[in-house]
């Protein structure tokens, strides 16, 4: 069973697909792979942070009931 990637491994995949990207060497196929790659990456790093924002929230409003 694998463990879930955090926020901020996400975000650091995508930072090294980023570094991956700059490199004139890719070839187009290469290159679209790689931003895929991040995109998705990102998208989940995205859908956590949401996630946290929401858990921060509710316990805001349990705090102030």
């Amino acid at each position: 069973m694998s463990k879930k990637k955090s926020f901020e491994d996400r975000l650091n995949k995508a930072k090294e697909l980023l570094e991956k990207l700059k490199d004139p060497e890719l070839t187009i196929s290469e290159s679209m792979k790689l931003y895929k790659e991040g995109k998705r990456e990102i998208d989940e790093a995205t859908k956590l942070l949401e996630k946290a924002e929401l858990e921060l929230e509710e316990l805001n409003r349990e705090t102030l009931s």
